[in-house]
């Protein structure tokens, strides 16, 4: 039979262990719910630039334009084992309607991709992007996200991004991303429509809590920034270390090791002002983006 201070110290373990599990759920809470323009506090640091993607985006315009496409089984999503993002399951109808409706002004003259079904054949779509920084060769996932493929090949080719800036660099340890694709350079441009999320939001149902929850993108993704969902436009963000962020940004391809050592090297030179997030302290400039 156990004794009371057997009984006590086993109640105080459990004790613990319940604590540091509400406080967990806090945390995760706070990375995907707290939104500011200031930091008010080095603690609250990771959380608020965890925002800066989904409110410093392609237009002002945060109107959904489509329901996220829903998975092939009723089951919900179920994140890697070390906390990353789910496993890819091919949601019914992946590419077969690719729907790109009007939003806004464009920030620079574009014509919008091609509608209806897109291929997702080749499974990857290899890119070089070439900056005033260094090369970065990129690698698309056609055959995750082919919609978001679909449009970032076509403003590829029409130029879009040639010679614009990559306009924000965040530096926090759970976030730490360069963010590119906006002509105007202000975090608000975009090519004048909008698309639905890809992979890895269509992993769950669109009702589902764990959308909230943040998860591990991890170093060299390529992923679409946006002002909510199905508002993917033309800014895109290069993953230089494991970050933490709700699955609502979808997740179109991946970094080559001479891309990361750019991308690292323009993070060791910091941000304008020395502060968490904001322009490149060294001015990063898009000169081409070129499908191989």
């Amino acid at each position: 039979m156990p004794t009371n201070e057997q009984r006590r110290e086993a109640a105080k373990r459990k004790l613990e262990r319940q604590l540091e599990r509400r406080a967990e759920k806090a945390r995760k809470r706070r990375i995907a719910t707290i939104a500011g323009s200031a930091v008010a506090a080095v603690v609250v640091i990771g959380a608020i630039v965890a925002t800066i993607v989904l409110t410093k985006s392609d237009s002002s315009d945060t109107t959904a334009s489509a329901q996220t496409p829903t998975p092939t089984s009723g089951a919900p999503a179920q994140p890697a084992a070390d906390g990353g993002l789910p496993a890819f399951a091919p949601p019914a109808g992946l590419g077969a309607d690719c729907q790109y409706p009007a939003s806004g002004a464009a920030s620079k003259p574009v014509e919008p991709p091609r509608t209806g079904q897109v291929p997702t054949d080749p499974a990857e779509v290899s890119v070089s992007m070439s900056t005033n920084q260094g090369n970065l060769g990129l690698l698309l996932d056609n055959a995750k996200a082919p919609c978001t493929v679909n449009s970032f090949a076509s403003l590829a080719q029409q130029g879009y991004f040639n010679d614009t800036p990559c306009h924000r660099l965040t530096t926090t340890p759970s976030l730490s991303v360069l963010q590119c694709g906006d002509p105007t350079g202000e975090g608000t441009g975009g090519p004048g429509y909008k698309f639905a999320n890809e992979y890895p939001t269509n992993q769950y149902q669109p009702d589902d809590p764990a959308l909230g929850e943040a998860v591990l993108y991890p170093r060299g993704t390529i992923a679409m920034a946006n002002a909510g969902p199905n508002t993917n436009g033309s800014q895109f963000f290069l993953v230089y270390k494991d970050s933490q962020l709700p699955p609502g940004y979808t997740v179109f391809g991946r970094i080559d090791d001479t891309g990361l050592a750019t991308l690292d090297k323009i993070a060791a030179a910091g941000v304008q002002g020395g502060g968490p997030d904001g322009a490149p302290a060294e001015e990063v400039q898009v000169k081409t983006i070129l499908l191989d």
